[in-house]
């Protein structure tokens, strides 16, 4: 017999047709088509109903004509009459076969039969949480009490952590060096600032959030939400706010770590931890370049994380140094209000058209999401899917390809003409603007950015410019270009990004036979799995060398997988009773070495490029090159024989 998967909780349908046929106005056509399914109690009841095309990123109505969307809406609406008036109650839930080929018709593709596991689990379609690790054995709570933990950071990866460790029983404190949670979320707040990943997928898989205002959410939302997150549960009692860790020793003898901690007013005190788990992120720590000159600019400069809100800019003389993702999100913003307004751009990004990109959700797609079974669910999957695994290939080398100097691949060609094309539709009849700002790498190679027109219109504006020559240094009054030329300033933004490749940075941590992890890694970090450091035992990395994610996916499911691993690792050493757990050498080495074979492969490390995803010598050492199916399963449980135990 097929395994049968538990039906998922949604508040009840009291409302009236004319309400229901509103709200479904709203409807993704390709979502509301499953909910149909469970509604009904199988495939049978999509017959007659056209099926969507093949789903793409930012598409979320399956590339329906509007007679097939209204055809369905009405179905739909059917369905949801009969479901509210049988007292909401539904058929027995499909199977998973069922599910696998409903993900088939749902993306207009066949769903590999390898990714229907990770896709399976990440549905959680019987409203539980399936990456929960569970005790395997018995564990007294002394054992429990006898292990604490140390978690670094109270972003996203750290409180999803500090959940699971609760919910474990493990003790642990969270120790943070602002004054409240959030990480990325509190320390970007400049104009403009939001999520680029689609909202409904970046949030924690077991806490969706149906009352997002925007498809991709403003910096204050997303805020909110980890701060919900945070009260909700009950961990903000565990976090030490204002305090930073300065060093942290291994202790060989006790199998415990040594921490030393410093608050606000400059007091020290130390903690031991069984556990460290780092969870500081790659981009916490802004970086300015060290420009000639800088200390003497008579005018006021910050970074763009750093904000300064107290600033009035109305009318000021403003430049923004760098065209990354925080400038795409920040220049249309100061556009708006600078009297002058100069972007100083080293290369140009690649980035692609999402309509909804600054969109509002309505109270419709809000009502579904909390009332239709399933339909948030399979929403999340409709988010998820086109932006899985399916680019890979797309980011492959192929060596014998004739011109490596604009792309690395006949289909990552095919990706340049379509990025270009968007590009040359939202300049226009502009040459000289559109000789700077398509890039001369190939697509891919640098973060890919998204755009709904209002970056371009920004540096269209009259009072807007692009300059493209190099800084020279920066004057009392401004800066002066490579050319020679002058600009005159009252304000320099640095949106120059972070010091992504000085990991645990400026933390001192120490491990066995007094080695400094910041020695050791230099300017080549590396971790097991992005996770573990041989010599450094009981320290685990969230967001580690290795582990952004450049192609696919969301961090907060790479953190979810990382995090599982992690708390695998725990629940292996207080069942066991074990004091230390040290990645031996061999297994760290052969993956690294199997990371770096596998970016040779790929477009992040093409040889044109000057990334953060590189260290001074070339090498990548921030971003996965792996696939997430890869990853995924690589993570879901520890192999202890990777591990030295004692």
């Amino acid at each position: 017999m097929a395994d049968r998967i538990p039906q998922q909780p949604v508040d009840p349908i009291t409302e009236s047709d004319e309400f229901i046929a509103e709200a479904l106005a709203s409807a993704s056509i390709p979502a509301i088509l499953m909910s149909i399914v469970h509604l009904e109690g199988g495939v049978h009841a999509l017959e007659g109903l056209a099926r969507p095309g093949q789903v793409i990123m930012g598409e979320l109505q399956g590339f329906m004509s509007d007679e097939d969307k209204s055809r369905i809406r009405s179905a739909a609406l059917d369905a949801l009459r009969a479901y509210r008036n049988r007292g909401c109650t539904l058929p027995s839930s499909p199977s998973t076969e069922t599910i696998h080929e409903m993900m088939n018709l749902m993306v207009g593709e066949q769903v590999s039969a390898d990714y229907v596991p990770m896709m399976t689990e990440e549905l959680a379609l019987d409203g539980g949480d399936p990456r929960r690790v569970e005790w395997s054995q018995s564990v007294s709570d002394e054992a429990k009490r006898n292990f604490p933990v140390l978690i670094i950071g109270a972003g996203m990866s750290g409180l999803l952590t500090a959940y699971r460790l609760q919910e474990a029983g493990i003790p642990f404190t969270v120790v943070e060096k602002n004054a409240t949670v959030g990480g990325t979320w509190l320390e970007n707040s400049y104009p403009g600032c939001r999520v680029d990943i689609a909202n409904h997928f970046y949030c924690y898989s077991f806490e969706p959030n149906s009352e997002w205002t925007r498809y991709f959410a403003e910096r204050d939302e997303l805020l909110d939400y980890f701060e919900q997150f945070t009260d909700r549960h009950g961990l903000r009692e565990h976090v030490r706010f204002n305090t930073e860790v300065t060093r942290a020793v291994f202790d060989e003898d006790t199998g415990r770590w040594r921490v030393s901690l410093r608050g606000a007013d400059g007091g020290e005190e130390q903690l031991e931890a069984a556990v460290i788990v780092s969870a500081v992120g790659q981009l916490s720590r802004p970086r300015i370049p060290e420009l000639p000159g800088l200390v003497d600019f008579e005018g006021l400069g910050f970074h763009s994380a750093r904000w300064q809100h107290d600033v009035e800019l109305e009318g000021k003389r403003v430049a923004v140094v760098g065209t990354g993702a925080s400038s795409l999100q920040l220049v249309p913003e100061l556009a708006k209000v600078a009297g002058k307004l100069e972007v100083f751009q080293r290369s140009p990004c690649w980035m692609t058209w999402n309509a909804d990109y600054h969109s509002k959700t309505s109270e419709g797609k809000k009502w579904l999401l909390r009332h239709v079974p399933f339909y948030g669910r399979w929403y999340r999957f409709l988010l998820f899917w086109p932006g899985s695994d399916g680019l890979m290939p797309m980011l492959v080398v192929d060596p014998e390809w004739e011109h490596p100097e604009r792309s690395v691949s006949e289909s990552n060609d095919m990706l340049r003409e379509v990025f270009t094309e968007y590009i040359r539709g939202q300049v226009g009849e502009d040459p000289e603007l559109l000789a700077k700002v398509i890039p001369d790498y190939p697509p891919f190679g640098k973060r890919m950015l998204q755009d709904n027109g209002s970056w371009f219109a920004a540096l269209k504006q009259d009072n807007v410019d692009l300059v493209t020559d190099g800084i020279k240094r920066v004057t009392a009054t401004g800066i002066e270009c490579e050319d020679g030329s002058q600009h005159e300033l009252d304000v320099i933004v640095f949106a120059t990004g972070f010091h992504a490749n000085r990991f645990l940075w400026p933390m001192d941590i120490i491990g066995r036979d007094g080695v400094h992890l910041s020695e050791a890694w230099g300017d080549d970090p590396s971790a097991y799995l992005g996770i573990t450091v041989p010599g450094f035992p009981n320290l685990f990395c969230l967001y580690g060398p290795g582990t952004n994610l450049a192609h696919a996916g969301s961090i907060i499911f790479h953190s979810e997988c990382q995090v599982r691993y992690i708390m695998g690792c725990v629940r292996e050493m207080v069942e066991k009773g074990l004091s230390t757990m040290d990645v031996r050498r061999e297994v760290h080495d052969d993956y690294v070495a199997r990371f770096d074979a596998e970016h040779e492969r790929k477009v992040w490390a093409h040889p044109g490029m000057n990334s953060w995803y590189k260290n001074s010598r070339g090498r990548v050492t921030t971003t996965s090159p792996w696939l997430l199916l890869d990853y995924w399963r690589w993570t879901m449980q520890p192999d202890f024989s990777d591990y030295e135990l004692r």
